[in-house]
Order: C-alpha cells, then sequence, then structure tokens
C-alpha cells in the first residue's frame, strides 16, 4: 500500500470515526485539570514548550488555580494534539497561530480557516509526492546495490573455487 492509499484510509477510517489514534483522556471531563508536568508526561513536549504556545497565541486560555498553577483540560489536551498534527504537516507557525486565532474569533471565521487548511492539505499532498518520487529513486539504489553484490560474491566464489 502506497502512503497515498494509507492516506486515503486514515482519511475515510477518521469520516466514519473509527481512528485509533482518537485522545483518550486520562480523567473524565469535570475532573480533568491536568498540571504541565502531567501534560509533558502525556504529550511528550515540554514544560518550556507549552508556555511557548501559550505565549504565542497558539494555546487557547489555560485555567489556573488559585496560586496561579496551570491547569489544562481535556479540551487542551485535545487541542494540543490538533496543534501537534499540524505540526507534522510542516505548516508554519505564523499560520499555526492565525488558524488559532481564528477559532477563538468564532463560527464566522470557518471560511478562512477551512482555506488555511485545504492549502495545508495541497501542501502535504505535493510533500507526499516528492516523499513518494525519493521511496523509488532510494528502492532503485537499494536494489541495484543488492544486485551488484549478489553478482560480486558470486565472482568471488568462482575465483576462490579456480584457486
Amino acid at each position: 500500500m502506497t502512503v497515498i492509499e494509507s492516506t486515503a484510509v486514515t482519511v475515510e477510517r477518521v469520516r466514519q470515526g473509527l481512528c485509533a489514534t482518537q485522545p483518550l483522556h486520562p480523567r473524565p471531563d469535570g475532573q480533568d485539570r491536568y498540571t504541565i508536568s502531567e501534560v509533558v508526561a502525556c504529550t511528550g513536549l515540554t514544560a518550556h514548550t507549552l508556555r511557548w504556545y501559550e505565549r504565542i497565541g497558539l494555546m487557547p486560555h489555560v485555567d489556573r488555580s488559585h496560586t496561579g498553577q496551570r491547569r489544562f483540560s481535556n479540551k487542551d489536551l485535545d487541542w494540543l494534539s490538533f496543534v501537534g498534527k499540524l505540526r507534522l504537516t510542516g505548516m508554519p507557525v505564523a499560520d499555526m497561530v492565525r488558524y488559532a486565532e481564528l477559532v477563538r474569533e468564532g463560527a464566522h471565521t470557518f471560511e478562512a480557516r477551512q482555506e488555511l487548511l485545504e492549502q495545508t492539505r495541497r501542501d502535504v499532498i505535493a510533500r507526499m509526492a516528492e516523499l513518494q518520487d525519493t521511496l523509488a529513486v532510494l528502492d532503485y539504489k537499494i536494489d541495484f546495490y543488492a544486485d551488484a553484490r549478489k553478482v560480486s560474491e558470486a565472482d568471488a566464489r568462482k575465483a576462490s573455487e579456480r584457486a
């Protein structure tokens, strides 16, 4: 199965609600208050990155405890998971921040959000095609060296048999 075929299967699974990558939250809603260290453990992001996301406006408002300690929710974990997917697409941070701003502005920004995501999708498809071409070159070279090695080993056996 090619990368493009695999992606089509994944997209269809997401549309059907069958995606195995749906986030599972450690705590039920209403009891979902996570410290920054718990989010670090859950997401693999660093505390520095989480604070930076908040500072640049990529992370929506994070609640604070009475002592000022950040308290993340399941909704925040979902958002971080989505941001992680956007990062994997290669979307520039500025575009991710713009997307977050559009989300905060409300439903009247649906069209702008859709266009931003569609452009990112076009970029991902173009990169996938480039990667497919690169993969074909790698496969060719791997096969070339495998064949060359077999010829070399056969020549070495023939030479040792003559000696």
